[in-house]
């Protein structure tokens, strides 16, 4: 019984973890694209606070039920789609660092700005361009874990 409660917990939190990641990214891309600097900054506040909440736990949650889930299943981490998605997971982790990071600041940048009653400084446009540059390879990743965990996943519960 445990493992069908980890399992689920472990697709609940990747469910959580990739739905906000999707959900924040999008609303925050296509805020940013208005240039509506009071949307940007209540927008960019609630995408902060949304990524603390739910990336950063699951974020933490998420390998440690996988490791769980392995280890109880007898799967070794070394079995090639198990490393692989460790691998992206690690890759998609490193991208998102840095953009929690550039969130805070683009958030900050555009309440200050609203605050003012001014545009938008070059700075946002600059940390703009890095947070998308760091989030396509995030996204890309996550949906390859997604599928090596979706297609493994259904053959080794066939098969087990």
């Amino acid at each position: 019984m445990d493992i069908i409660i980890a399992k689920y917990l472990h697709i609940l939190a990747s469910t959580f973890l990739f739905g906000t990641g999707i959900g924040t990214a999008f609303y925050l891309f296509f805020i940013s694209l208005s240039r509506d600097v009071h949307a940007i900054a209540v927008v960019a506040r609630h995408v902060v606070i949304a990524d603390w909440l739910f990336t950063a736990t699951t974020i933490i949650f998420q390998p440690l039920s996988g490791l769980y889930l392995a280890h109880r299943l007898g799967i070794p981490l070394t079995t090639p789609w198990l490393l692989w998605s460790i691998i992206l997971f690690v890759i998609a982790t490193a991208c998102w660092l840095p953009v929690i990071w550039l969130q805070i600041r683009m958030r900050d940048i555009a309440i200050a700005a609203d605050r003012e009653g001014r545009p938008l400084p070059p700075e946002y446009r600059r940390r703009f361009a890095v947070w998308v540059t760091l989030g396509v390879p995030a996204l890309f990743a996550f949906l390859a874990i997604f599928y090596l965990m979706t297609a493994k996943w259904v053959a080794f519960d066939l098969f087990s």
